[in-house]
């Protein structure tokens, strides 16, 4: 099994980071830690990474430029190979630009239940305004502080009498567990046939007048009544592959596609020289360039009235 290369941002005592460490040494984990990296080089969880062999990076954002440091951040984790990125109490605000480069690739763990709390002083929040339960959030980091798509959350009951570190104690208990599994569910996803399925679907529907039907045994994309631009394909004749066929020119870039990167392009059986596969269970999917490929092939079967309208509300 090839295991998601994963990066974490701490500032202090890591001790999340230590809970998705200590649960990728199981076999059947499908991520590893491969760097974490700290805004204070004196954070406790840099030891931790280090004894337990993992690359570590640190320095002090101060004084730094905020786009500045976060260009210095990228650059390390780029070299060290990252994959996704896991903050465990990074208390840092990132940049815009930080954010887009990861979009989609990077989580964090909040402890409350969000969209409840966002931001600081969770436990004090929760308890002053008498809830029954606290608890933790995982979700994918969008430029909002604390706003993007809730992926799981335990709730933790508050007990009469409980102070801020009495709840917070009990809050990390749960972050610990929780944290491992939904980092090990949001990687997976990327070679999980449904999640691929849907996201295929959501883009090939996108466009003008598309329906889909199932043809050798695959559900396949198609302009209403008109030709097949798009073929959604799982293991199809035992190839083991996850992918989408889309049109090209012919053999020539056919060829020169599959020169650049064998790994994620392929000639598929029985397509011809006119299509070309695209693996999407390598977890790295750029779904932008998916997104683009599916258009092109769109427009390649289109009616030319068809295809000039959409040309013309692009221009527009």
């Amino acid at each position: 099994m090839t295991k998601a290369k994963i990066a974490v941002l701490i500032s202090g005592a890591g001790t999340n980071m230590a809970a998705l460490l200590y649960a990728a040494k199981a076999a059947d984990c499908p991520y590893e830690l491969v760097f974490v990296g700290s805004n204070d080089p004196d954070a406790p969880g840099l030891t931790i990474a280090e004894a337990e062999g993992i690359a570590t990076w640190s320095l002090s954002h101060k004084g730094m430029n905020r786009d500045a440091f976060d260009a210095l951040v990228d650059e390390q984790l780029h070299a060290a190979g990252a994959e996704f990125v896991a903050l465990a109490g990074y208390m840092r605000i990132l940049s815009d630009d930080f954010v887009a480069r990861w979009a989609g690739k990077m989580i964090n763990i909040h402890p409350s239940l969000l969209p409840l709390y966002k931001g600081l002083n969770t436990h004090s929040q929760a308890i002053e305004a008498g809830d029954k339960f606290g608890g933790c959030s995982v979700h994918i980091v969008t430029s909002g502080v604390d706003e993007g798509p809730v992926l799981a959350q335990t709730r933790v009951a508050i007990l009469p009498g409980d102070t801020v570190e009495t709840l917070a104690r009990r809050v990390q208990f749960a972050e610990h567990q929780l944290y491992p599994a939904t980092l090990a569910a949001f990687v997976s996803r990327e070679r999980s046939p449904d999640y691929l399925r849907g996201r295929v679907r959501e883009l090939a529907m996108a466009l003008p007048e598309a329906d889909e039907v199932v043809s050798h045994g695959m559900p396949c994309f198609g302009i209403v009544k008109g030709k097949k631009f798009a073929y959604f394909t799982e293991d199809h004749h035992g190839d083991g592959k996850i992918a989408i066929l889309v049109k090209i020119s012919g053999g020539d870039e056919q060829a020169a596609l599959i020169e650049l990167d064998e790994d994620r392009y392929y000639r598929p059986a029985y397509f011809g020289d006119g299509w070309v596969g695209i693996r999407l269970d390598l977890g790295d999917t750029d779904w932008d360039a998916i997104g683009e490929w599916l258009r092109k092939s769109w427009l390649s079967v289109a009616p030319k009235k068809l295809a000039g309208l959409m040309g013309a509300a692009e221009e527009f």
